[in-house]
């Protein structure tokens, strides 16, 4: 339990957090992830090099100080950031160090006093405990524990423009075969390799599961990770370029909390709707599949997609065959942004009924876009979402 006079120092330097978070967070990572190269094994070199990641944990930092003397509000945050370090296999020694580099970089961003240290080390130590007990109940339910070996078994095209490839892989110890169908639709496998150009150290990514109905296998798809500024995706071209049928890579156990409310799953006054954009429609085809394999085929459902090219749409088979077959009150809506069509606030507001179960999938700035429009129609709404990158970067 924190002192009152802790919790009224930490909560005094919210605003300073609030505007040069992102200052301290960049400053630490720089330090630690140099002084420390095996860490380079679990952080992701691209949300570090897009700043994705210093903002996801200067907004962690900022809510924690803003609910110091509350942190059981922040535990739906929590849950969802541990996952993730579940997923990575990130371990509560690790806090430690992230402790010394953090309180480090706020001393020399902020030179603040030093009872405004004090009362820092104190509240890292109550935020981590925090972290790690929920972690430590994620880690007794993992499917396995670490890190498997799972051959490729199967590599398909989901879309015309081969951009994105589904891959199938089966676990190779048989004990595994019984077990991987208990994944939660919704969540995601991490993948662990060990690409040729990033010296010598293992690169990790977590990849959404894009099917239920297949037993014994794990089926999860992967996109070219390119943009217009030269950015060259390390994983993904790895995966799609170098790794083939028959070879082996490494899985976590899955993870993540992005799954559909169950209690609804045959309430026919609350439609479905599934948003996404780009590689976002893999959780949700798995999201689909459950309602109209577990739901009510009479529940409205709204399958909203959006991606540049039409030879980008990935899915557009599969989820065609599965609404004609086993929905009778649905409508699937492809937005193709070259054609100057976009997702925006008339939109949504024009395509989603009143008091939705949404799901949203996709890249941090669609996140951004569609979170905000949605904020402004306020149609009672309820809203779930997974955002391709760290999380709290959208909080």
């Amino acid at each position: 339990m924190l002192c009152e006079k802790t919790i009224r120092l930490v909560k005094s330097t919210a605003p300073v957090l609030q505007q040069r978070g992102v200052v301290i967070t960049k400053n630490m990572y720089k330090h630690m992830l140099g002084e420390n190269p095996d860490l380079l094994n679990i952080f992701n070199g691209t949300n570090q090099a897009t700043g994705l990641q210093p903002k996801a944990l200067a907004a962690t930092i900022f809510a924690a100080a803003e609910n110091i003397d509350n942190l059981g509000a922040l535990l739906p945050v929590v849950r969802q950031i541990g996952f993730k370090h579940r997923a990575l296999q990130v371990k509560p020694e690790q806090y430690g160090t992230v402790r010394k580099y953090l309180l480090a970089s706020i001393k020399e961003t902020l030179n603040p006093p030093e009872e405004i240290l004090e009362a820092w080390k104190e509240a890292y130590d109550a935020i981590a405990k925090v972290f790690i007990d929920v972690e430590a109940d994620m880690y007794k339910a993992e499917l396995w524990p670490g890190w498997k070996a799972f051959v490729v078994s199967g590599k398909k095209k989901v879309n015309e423009s081969g951009t994105m490839i589904e891959f199938s892989v089966d676990p190779v110890e048989d004990y595994l075969k019984g077990i991987i169908g208990r994944f939660v639709p919704g969540q995601y496998i991490t993948v662990r390799t060990k690409p040729d150009n990033n010296d010598g150290h293992y690169a990790l990514r977590h990849y959404s599961m894009s099917e239920i109905q297949v037993p014994n296998s794990i089926r999860f798809s992967v996109k070219f990770d390119d943009d217009n500024q030269g950015h060259r995706g390390l994983v993904s071209h790895y995966l799609i370029e170098k790794v083939n049928i028959g070879d082996k890579i490494e899985l976590s156990a899955p993870a993540g909390d992005f799954e559909l409310d169950r209690s609804l799953l045959n309430s026919e006054n609350v439609p479905l709707v599934l948003l996404s954009a780009g590689s976002g429609a893999s959780p949700l085809l798995a999201l689909l599949q459950e309602q109209l394999s577990s739901g009510s085929a009479g529940r409205p459902i709204y399958w909203i997609q959006s991606n540049r090219l039409a030879a980008d749409v990935p899915f557009v088979r599969e989820v065609d065959a599965e609404l004609k077959e086993h929905a009778s009150n649905y409508k699937n809506l492809q937005v193709i942004t070259e054609k100057s069509e976009r997702i925006d606030k008339d939109f949504l507001q024009s395509n989603i009924p009143e008091n939705s179960d949404i799901y949203l999938c996709g890249s941090v700035p669609f996140m951004d876009g569609m979170l905000e429009h949605l904020k402004e129609i306020n149609k009672h709404h309820r809203l779930h979402y997974e955002a391709f990158g760290p999380k709290m970067s959208t909080f």
